[in-house]
């Protein structure tokens, strides 16, 4: 255990050296970052606890509901937990750069093996207990548990999170031992979200919207009366249920025998997992490192051909980007995500029964359809954020060649931008058009809804790509993550507050000339100039997030050293 923990130390070290160093703007960072996250939990604690609430008020069936909301959570934590174990421990025990050093160390593969166990245990769990912690916290403040059920959630919860790590540490091991992990991660994450969209898809395809329809009322009776089957008893999740279940109610006795199933099988999965790392675990990374190198030939005729299609600097630079993001296989993956949850948001569009809303018609698809704007826009910040922000980031240590290259930085940006822009552009354009059809509203909420998305896209993309510029982090194993610091936060935040911004500006004129074409009065006299200016000032909003972003990245990689 002291060479583990010789080994973690690195890791540690620089945490707690840049904590005693932090200058203020480093501090201030650190207080904004802390504040946003304070304010996401505790606003998770307040609506789960006002749903919980709700919910205890129902009759006989309440607590029941409850209680079995408990057990999905439980369930779905798992899942997360062992997808997010699965891709960290790839990453740390096979595709780190630090490896090379660590193996050369006189060290038996075992002990390594621990030392990223402990960080695969940390970093792939952290944020699935930081944001279902105040969930918990509410189940026992409904149910009136107080010191004795967060003892138990505490002993519950984590041999509940060490299992997970332990059982994805045992599953990569074996897996690299076939393929080797370079490869691996790739597969991984798409069986990962091909099972994300294949649950999403099979509830939402159960259609929850029914259940506010009186006329199905008797068939959700029997579906309630069928949430007491017991859950299944081999899962560690109905462990954990088990043992806060008896918690809540008071008798945290009754879930001794489930906690102790859960400690003994945690370390019994930890036991194991030693002695397979001793056994496989170096077989496996001198594998990965074997089948890291890749023979790549081109012919003499392929790169004549390239040379005369792509001449001049502009379009050599166009031609890698768009090599490079097509060659990146984990970039399939997030397509094929993206297509499947465009395919989820338009269904619900289809789904929804406005036909029995006390509203009318009319009114509730054109309210619709100008929230739909801005849900259509949020989406387009998060596949920006995903896409656009990291782009920098992803040049890595080679970046030195485009600060070297007859090429200014300012256009490698708008290069960045034009090959993000168009497909964002389709993706957003194709949401707003197809759940408008869905809608069937007014060919001025269309136009309005078209012409809008049209006008903050390039905003959305410039802010995404200006931003990551700022600070990009060239040493990053994975550029991705890049979206989780504190630019990725400052884009979240502008980008926010500029959709916010635009909706705000043409509420009010929209809402005026709904009224009216639905009460059959005139407009107001001083309509068209409200709209006129409502429409000026935001497009000047517009064109500003679209220039100011990318002149202030072009500006910091510009002072930025090779």
């Amino acid at each position: 255990m002291n060479t583990a923990f010789d080994l973690v130390k690195p890791r540690l070290w620089p945490m707690v050296h840049r904590r005693r160093s932090a200058g203020t703007r480093r501090r201030m960072r650190l207080a904004l970052i802390t504040a946003v996250a304070a304010s996401l939990w505790f606003g998770i604690f307040l609506v789960a606890l006002r749903v919980l609430a709700h919910f205890a008020t129902i009759e006989e069936i309440g607590p029941l509901l409850n209680l079995k909301l408990l057990n999905m959570l439980l369930v779905t934590s798992l899942a997360l937990l062992i997808f997010s174990d699965i891709l960290t421990a790839l990453s740390k025990l096979y595709l780190a750069r630090d490896l090379p050093l660590v193996h050369a160390l006189p060290v038996p593969a075992h002990r390594i093996y621990l030392a990223r166990w402990m960080e695969i245990c940390f970093d792939g769990s952290w944020m699935v207990v930081a944001f279902t912690l105040p969930v918990f916290l509410a189940y026992g403040i409904v149910f009136g548990q107080g010191f004795t059920y967060i003892a138990v959630l505490v002993a519950a919860f984590l041999p509940f999170a060490l299992m997970a790590a332990s059982l994805s540490s045992l599953l990569v091991m074996g897996a690299v031992i076939v393929i080797p992990a370079n490869r691996m991660k790739n597969i991984f994450v798409l069986l990962g979200l091909l099972a994300f969209v294949a649950v999403y898809l099979a509830l939402r395809m159960a259609r929850p919207e029914q259940l506010v329809d009186p006329e199905v009322f008797e068939s959700v009776l029997a579906y309630v009366a069928a949430l007491q089957t017991p859950a299944a008893p081999w899962l560690p999740s109905t462990w954990a249920f088990n043992a806060l279940h008896a918690a809540l109610e008071g008798d945290p006795g009754r879930g001794l025998a489930d906690l102790a199933l859960l400690w003994s099988g945690t370390l019994t999965l930890v036991f194991i997992s030693l002695l397979t790392a001793d056994v496989l675990y170096f077989r496996g990374y001198s594998r990965t490192q074997t089948g890291a190198v890749r023979n790549r030939r081109v012919s003499s005729a392929n790169r004549q051909r390239r040379f005369y299609a792509w001449s001049g600097p502009v379009r050599a630079l166009l031609d890698k980007e768009i090599r490079t993001f097509w060659r990146d296989q984990t970039q399939w993956s997030q397509i094929f995500l993206i297509l499947a949850l465009v395919v989820i948001y338009v269904y619900n569009f289809k789904v929804l029964p406005l036909e029995k809303s006390p509203l009318p018609t009319v009114y509730l698809q054109n309210l619709l359809a100008f929230l739909n704007m801005g849900l259509a826009l949020f989406v387009l910040t998060a596949v920006t954020a995903r896409f656009a922000f990291p782009a920098v980031c992803t040049e890595r240590e080679a970046f030195w060649t485009v600060k070297v290259a007859p090429i200014s930085i300012r256009a490698f940006l708008w290069i960045k931008f034009g090959i993000y822009y168009l497909p964002l552009l389709v993706l957003t354009e194709t949401l707003i058009v197809v759940t408008n059809i869905l809608l069937n509203v007014t060919p001025f909420m269309m136009g309005l809804s078209v012409l809008t998305i049209f006008s903050m896209v390039p905003g959305i993309v410039a802010l995404g790509i200006g931003l990551g510029a700022l600070n990009p982090n060239f040493r990053t194993e994975n550029p991705a993550q890049a979206v989780t610091g504190f630019d990725g936060l400052l884009f979240m935040l502008f980008s926010t507050a500029f959709i916010g911004a635009v909706l705000a500006l043409q509420a009010g004129p929209v809402y005026h000339y709904f009224m009216a074409q639905l009460r059959g009065r005139p407009l107001p006299p001083h309509w068209p100039l409200w709209a006129t200016t409502a429409g000026l000032i935001g497009l000047t909003l517009c064109i500003l997030a679209a220039y100011v972003p990318m002149r202030l990245g072009q500006r910091r990689l510009e002072q930025r050293g090779i």
